[in-house]
């Protein structure tokens, strides 16, 4: 992305900013709340519109396409590049094979055969399918937070999409679910390139490749604005931080 500048109506929420995401590596977006780092994420596929008066300039490609082009269709955009979001979704009027197969079903399977095999890949991709082969028929409101997480993992991933972005994909989830999350997250990045909002940075410094470091910059009379300070390895971000923000928002001096 390039010059990437969110909106809230006049407002500008994050200085104009400009990050790569690399194929088959796991970014990781920390910063303290209010910083921008879950609008910057939504902007991504264009999930940031959808926010009344909201609006985003800049660019943004997926590969050589703009997805901000005007001709472009913001839902294609976002089965190329699949969100998770903080909280588990499992669509409540919907069975556990339903919730995965909706997108697909949106997106022209009909098929029985192709639509049975279409979602017990996204299921086992998930580390779901042992877990609920015997209970397809139930609601997705049976099965615990961790499981829901990992359901609304499935359907992302069903409609093969090239990008997955994770907005606090475990902020509600207990440490054993929230490892399970992070072990599929390490499997997923083989096959797709992954970028991750987390205030966890024990979490950023075990599964990302790369980490984005995002502050809020106070001056007076002046709205607050969030700010990219720092991108690079997750290694380096972590042990040898180039800037002085960085430093301070790992040691706790600030956040």
């Amino acid at each position: 992305m390039r010059q990437l500048k969110p909106f809230y109506g006049k407002h500008q929420a994050v200085q104009a900013t400009d990050m790569d995401f690399r194929p088959n590596q796991i970014t990781a977006m920390i910063g303290p709340s209010g910083c921008g780092k879950s609008t910057v994420l939504r902007c991504l596929n264009r999930m940031h519109e959808a926010i009344p008066n909201a609006r985003a300039e800049g660019t943004v490609k997926l590969d050589d396409l703009d997805i901000y082009d005007p001709r472009i269709d913001a839902s294609l955009v976002r089965r190329k590049i699949g969100m998770v979001f903080q909280l588990p979704i499992a669509l409540r009027t919907r069975s556990i094979y339903e919730n995965v197969a909706v997108g697909l079903r949106l997106g022209g399977i009909n098929s029985k055969s192709e639509l049975d095999a279409r979602v017990q890949k996204a299921l086992r991709d998930a580390n779901l399918w042992d877990e609920v082969h015997d209970k397809l028929a139930l609601s997705g409101l049976a099965l615990s937070g961790g499981q829901q997480q990992r359901l609304s993992i499935a359907r992302t991933v069903a409609v093969a999409p090239d990008v997955i972005l994770f907005d606090e994909p475990c902020s509600a989830l207990d440490p054993i679910s929230t490892l399970k999350i992070e072990e599929l997250l390490l499997q997923l990045r083989e096959r797709y390139t992954i970028v991750i909002v987390t205030h966890n940075m024990q979490q950023a410094a075990r599964i990302s490749d790369r980490t984005a470091v995002f502050m809020v910059e106070r001056e007076e009379n002046r709205t607050p604005i969030g700010l990219l300070v720092e991108e690079g390895p997750t290694d380096q971000i972590f042990s040898a931080p180039k800037d002085s923000r960085t430093e301070e928002y790992l040691s706790g001096k600030v956040g």
